[in-house]
């Protein structure tokens, strides 16, 4: 970093002659064919400046041109500075020895036009506009393919459910059939309620605090240059949505009959966060024993966890405590005593192959952004599409809603009023084929063969994967729960 800008690699594309830029730099060069290795330990500073006035001077560029130079080909004067003699020579490595090796640096000063306010430009540039172009017309084809679906489907099959429904309670003889035979029974308490309860409560706090994030970020207000702007808005959105999703996990555990209120409005404050802050915790061992400068500090380990105990966990259970002290949710229909016996379902309705077919759809939608996502995470690159992925993030809560509803309707018309659980998961299975994918990036696109960077990739892959499972069920469940209320609230049931 020079004046808080990185260096970055001038490199030329050969088919389009289109120059590029790659953030940071090589640290050297390996040869399959002979097995041999060599380090850059030469590197050429190029800082460009932009004259603001007589006596201001701004740094608008950083590059950086790596070189492998032998050290035999280095002299070292007394004064600090060294001279580099002509030679094709380059500094070679091998790993079963010890290897003294001289780093040198040159910098060279040059004059730029680029002004300081456009001097993240190169670093920003779009230069795959098309294939994301593509993403989002891919996308909006499922969407619209899930909502024709969706209309054809159920909407034309339930206005003749509905009325027939209504025209059989006014011939007292039939016998009811499909999913109205279920309504004394599909608002029955699920099992597990404080689970689903926390789970959901995680949910609404993750989709409030990316929605804003994403929000403001395709605005422009958090940009790359301002250095951890993103995730410490990210953090602290998160912590203080906790009063809002303590709420509304409060006013549900409430409508499904929930007794303990206080051990759920716990659990609803520390099972995410539990989950990713024990994960990072463990892993950040492995870091802090390999002495790396990417292990998060102590003193950031022990901020985060005050946020989290000190404003999150207060925050969610004041939330919880007015959301279950309010009116819980109506339902259009009373619940029997005697629940009904379930009958043998069709083998597609199989909560497994359910799940696989439900999470197909979105993620078809959103796998190539998907893509850059992961090289921006793992490959050290910047992501700054945030316009498209505000889109992205449009599509998946659509197409996991009508999803969702297509699932518990087919489940409710095979008389199985099991829907609550199942909502929740169908709509995450999406989460299933990101951490699929994910094994197949680490194989085709990433060269780690370490044990220590293996484990953090899985690990911080499963919690990437355990957010978006959160966040999708979440939303699932909420567009199930709003089409089985308008359902039974349009029949006429004696």
């Amino acid at each position: 970093l020079i004046d808080n800008l990185p260096c970055a690699t001038k490199f030329e594309n050969v088919e389009t002659h289109e120059v590029l830029y790659e953030h940071g730099y090589r640290l050297g060069l390996y040869t399959k064919k002979t097995e041999e290795t060599y380090i850059n330990n030469h590197l050429i500073m190029k800082l460009y400046y932009h004259k603001e006035s007589e006596d201001l001077y701004r740094v608008v560029g950083f590059e950086v041109e790596p070189k492998s130079i032998d050290s035999k080909r280095i002299n070292v004067n007394n004064d600090g500075t060294c001279a580099i003699q002509n030679g094709q020579e380059m500094q070679k490595i091998d790993p079963k020895n010890e290897n003294a090796i001289t780093t040198t640096y040159e910098v060279i000063w040059a004059n730029s036009e680029t002004r300081w306010a456009s001097r993240w430009d190169t670093y920003l540039a779009m230069t795959d506009a098309q294939i994301h172009w593509f993403s989002i017309v891919n996308s909006v084809i499922v969407v619209f393919f899930l909502a024709g679906i969706l209309s054809m489907i159920i909407v034309k099959t339930l206005r003749r459910d509905i009325a027939r429904y209504n025209q059989e309670d006014a011939d007292d003889g039939s016998e009811e059939t499909g999913w109205k035979l279920v309504h004394g029974d599909v608002f029955r308490p699920p099992h597990r309620k404080n689970v689903l309860a926390a789970l959901i409560g995680s949910g609404i706090q993750i989709f409030l605090m990316s929605l804003i994030v994403i929000v403001f970020a395709a605005l422009g207000m958090l940009s790359p240059s301002s250095r951890g702007a993103l995730i410490t808005a990210a953090s602290f959105l998160y912590v203080f949505m906790g009063l809002i999703a303590g709420f509304y996990a409060g006013r549900i555990y409430k409508t499904i009959r929930g007794s303990n209120w206080k051990r759920t409005a716990a659990l609803t404050a520390t099972i995410y966060p539990g989950i990713v802050f024990g994960i990072g915790f463990f892993l950040n061992f492995f870091i802090w024993g390999k002495r790396s400068s990417g292990a998060v500090p102590l003193s950031t380990m022990v901020a985060i966890l005050v946020m989290w105990l000190g404003i999150s966990f207060p925050l969610v259970c004041v939330g919880f405590y007015f959301g279950y002290r309010k009116q819980p949710y109506d339902h259009p229909v009373r619940t029997n005593q005697i629940p009904r016996q379930v009958p043998e379902q069709q083998w597609f309705l199989h909560p497994v192959l359910s799940t696989l077919m439900a999470g197909v759809l979105p993620f078809g939608a959103m796998f190539i952004e998907l893509f850059f996502i992961f090289s921006a995470i793992w490959e050290n690159q910047y992501y700054y599409l945030f316009g498209f992925l505000f889109l992205v993030f449009i599509i998946i809560i659509i197409s996991c809603s009508q999803i969702s509803i297509v699932i518990t309707y087919f489940q409710l018309c095979g008389e199985d009023y099991h829907w609550w659980w199942r909502s929740f998961i169908a709509s995450g299975g999406s989460a299933f084929y990101v951490f699929a994918y994910s094994i197949f990036y680490f194989f085709t696109k990433l060269d780690i063969t370490e044990v220590i960077p293996i484990m953090l990739y899985f690990g911080y892959t499963f919690l990437i994967c355990f957010t978006f499972w959160t966040l999708t069920g979440t939303i699932g469940f909420i567009a199930s729960y709003i089409f089985v209320r308008k359902i039974y609230a349009a029949v006429k049931i004696e």
